[in-house]
């Protein structure tokens, strides 16, 4: 058999990018989580590290360990461990949900700016897509009219970040009750990343999930974002038993299982103390780096504008000097050690993502180095 190797493919801008650069800067302020929690300041419990030490570095169960799978299902109303399949990572979720549900031809649509994995993911499988976006002119409200427009009855599936990755914001309930119905109207999937959930800047309270408010909800939530555990690559799927099933057999052809000590790790952090100690965590780098980049903002004048984040660690900045993201950060990457993520990378220009989520006095020299570079390009 020969093998078709001029096939087309679209590769991952976003991670092609952070991967050349995230380790090789000073200041990586591209990622979009908190400050990642050491194993010393997870591991609080003596007893629990003895119980570590002496796991066996054995396959876990390959759906995720039942004990973990009870306290994912618990992050949602209604769901069941029989809903949930653990992952490698929300990437990997995201994977085995587009790859459990399309085939070549079918029709996605898109919600827009957004973390443009499954966007590729699609593209790569050979389906069709469309997009509706979220407008930067109102506050990236939802298009409702644009949503409607974008969904045909071809769609098979439609995808949508909330709270939003890059923008930070959380949509409203009568938004998400028009992305429901637009979707149950052509009897298509929604697909709802929703890896930011637990991130509220703003308020004590969860941001509301897709789960059950449609039959063909499929949720992806993940421990590296808004649990600041990044290093564990753990995430699920969250679906109707036939889907989560589905997925499963394709997590066979990919990796199996996540790691047992990943499996065991989050276990214990989701744990209802660990997990409302782990949240506070979270909500405090939140509130203290929001702080810094007012500060700094404020001292930037009109130079660099952005819409306050209600959840995630992240900001989109739309910066004055009329020039192209990406070169904005490769300057920045090459004359101040520091790396953004371009704006490019979401569908939209003249922008950067970057964390607030980290150490005061790391965050203050970053955005300092960015502010450099944009005067350069004045």
């Amino acid at each position: 058999m020969r093998l078709d190797t001029h096939r087309t493919f679209t590769p991952f801008a976003l991670e092609r990018e952070m991967s050349r650069w995230e380790k090789q800067v000073e200041y990586n302020i591209s990622e979009s989580g908190v400050w990642p929690i050491t194993l010393r300041e997870l591991v609080n419990d003596d007893g629990f590290l003895d119980e570590l030490l002496d796991t066996p570095l054995d396959y876990p169960h390959a759906q995720g360990r039942p004990l973990l799978r009870e306290r994912v299902a618990a992050l949602y109303d209604g769901a069941t461990p029989e809903n949930t399949l653990m992952t490698v990572g929300g990437a990997g979720a995201n994977f085995l949900m587009l790859t459990s549900l399309l085939q070549p031809g079918d029709e996605a649509v898109f919600m827009t700016p957004n973390y443009l994995q499954l966007w590729g993911i699609a593209r790569n499988l050979g389906a069709e897509t469309r997009t509706f976006p979220l407008l930067d002119e109102d506050n990236w409200r939802l298009d409702i009219a644009g949503l409607r427009r974008a969904i045909t009855p071809n769609t098979r599936v439609v995808c949508v970040c909330n709270p939003n990755n890059p923008t930070g914001r959380v949509l409203s309930e009568s938004e998400m009750d028009a992305i429901v119905e637009a979707t149950a109207q052509v009897g298509a999937w929604l697909l709802a990343d929703e890896v930011y959930r637990g991130a509220e800047r703003e308020s004590q309270n969860i941001t509301p999930s897709f789960w059950g408010r449609y039959e063909r909800v499929i949720a992806c939530g993940s421990l590296s974002k808004a649990y600041g555990l990044p290093g564990l690559r753990l995430g699920w799927v969250l679906a109707p038993p036939d889907i989560v099933e589905a997925c499963a057999a394709r997590q066979d052809y990919m990796t199996i299982t996540a790691s047992m000590l990943a499996n065991h790790l989050a276990e214990y952090a989701l744990a209802p103390d660990n997990l409302f100690r782990i949240r506070q965590r979270t909500r405090r780098f939140l509130r203290e780096g929001y702080t810094v980049l007012e500060e700094w903002g404020a001292e930037q004048g009109r130079r660099f504008v952005w819409l306050p984040p209600q959840a995630g660690a992240i900001a989109f900045l739309r910066y004055q000097p009329a020039v192209r993201s990406e070169e904005f950060v490769r300057r920045l990457a090459e004359t101040e050690s520091t790396y953004a993520a371009p704006g490019a990378h979401f569908g939209v220009e003249q922008h950067i993502r970057i964390s607030y989520g980290l150490p005061p006095a790391f965050l203050r020299k970053a955005l300092d180095r960015v502010g450099h570079v944009a005067t350069s390009f004045e």
